[in-house]
């Protein structure tokens, strides 16, 4: 122990062999820890893994339920798209009444069979009021409300049903009711009620503008021959009186009438007016019969 040396020799060895002991101790300790770990992770790891692989079938099955419930219900709106449709398409062609569709640039988007009869075209879809109803004129017994605008000379300026579906159409109108007499391109006069009303979308704007077209040509052709009619009476019943008056006073005269020959020439003037009185009696009753012949004919 006295030797220098040995003694560092001594403690180099004690301090090795506790070093290396150590070591042992620390790698012994780290084996440990590690196997814990790989043992954990061993552990968990197929919870781990089932859980996601679990989760992920659970979404795809929910998308999948979500994705049919979406097709039906496409799927329904759609047919009940096409029956609203068809039954539209049902209503329009069997009404008698013409329809027209306009848009908001001004051509016919719609038409049913009813208004081609009418407007006498084959086909009325991009045309717009004017090529439609060429200048077609607003009666002057329209009800319509609107009055033709004073031209500063005591007359007044023509409206046009054209001018009729422009206002509704491009400046905010209300509803038109007009009646005009028309030509058809075939050249055939008939005499329409046209009511025009705006066709307002959900929020409130204008979708375009709607034509509701009858043929009013019978009706107006039948007010026309009873107004005829009603001329003609009141000129015969006028007539009657003065043929009436016209007797009496040959009558009259007749009666105190002294000379014979005075007295014939009144009696042939009172058979010539009473003559002439039958024949326009004749003549009237005769008319009557067969404008009430005419007018039943359609009837029958």
């Amino acid at each position: 122990m006295a030797n220098p040396v040995l003694l560092r020799a001594a403690v180099v060895i004690v301090c090795a062999s506790f070093a290396f002991l150590l070591g042992l101790i620390f790698i012994r300790l780290l084996r440990k820890s590690i196997s814990d770990e790989a043992d954990i992770s061993s552990e968990s790891a197929p919870a781990l893994e089932a859980f996601p692989m679990h989760v992920y079938n659970t979404v795809i099955q929910q998308l999948k339920q979500q994705k049919h419930e979406l097709q039906v219900q496409s799927q329904v709106e759609q047919q009940r798209a096409r029956t609203t449709e068809n039954l539209n398409q049902a209503v329009l062609s069997n009404l008698s009444s013409g329809v027209l569709l306009f848009g908001m640039n001004g051509l016919v988007k719609t038409s049913n069979p009813a208004a081609k009869e009418i407007l006498g075209f084959a086909s009325t879809t991009g045309m717009s009021a004017e090529d439609i109803f060429r200048g077609a004129v607003v009666s002057d017994t329209t009800t319509s409300g609107v009055f033709p605008d004073d031209t500063g000379d005591g007359t007044f300026s023509e409206i046009r049903v054209a001018d009729e579906v422009d206002v509704v159409l491009h400046q905010g109108g209300d509803r038109r009711e007009v009646e005009a007499e028309y030509e058809t391109p075939a050249g055939q006069k008939r005499f329409l009620s046209v009511t025009v009303s705006p066709v307002p979308a959900a929020d409130g704007s204008r979708l375009g503008v709607a034509c509701l077209i009858n043929d009013r040509s019978e009706l107006e052709h039948a007010r026309r021959q009873q107004a005829q009619h009603g001329e003609i009476s009141a000129e015969m019943a006028l007539r009657l009186r003065t043929s009436l008056a016209t007797l009496s006073s040959f009558a009259q005269n007749l009666a105190a009438a002294q000379d014979p020959s005075e007295a014939r020439q009144l009696a042939a003037d009172i058979a010539h007016e009473a003559a002439d009185l039958d024949r326009s009696l004749g003549g009237f009753l005769t008319e009557k019969r067969v404008s009430v012949a005419a007018g039943a004919a359609p009837a029958g």
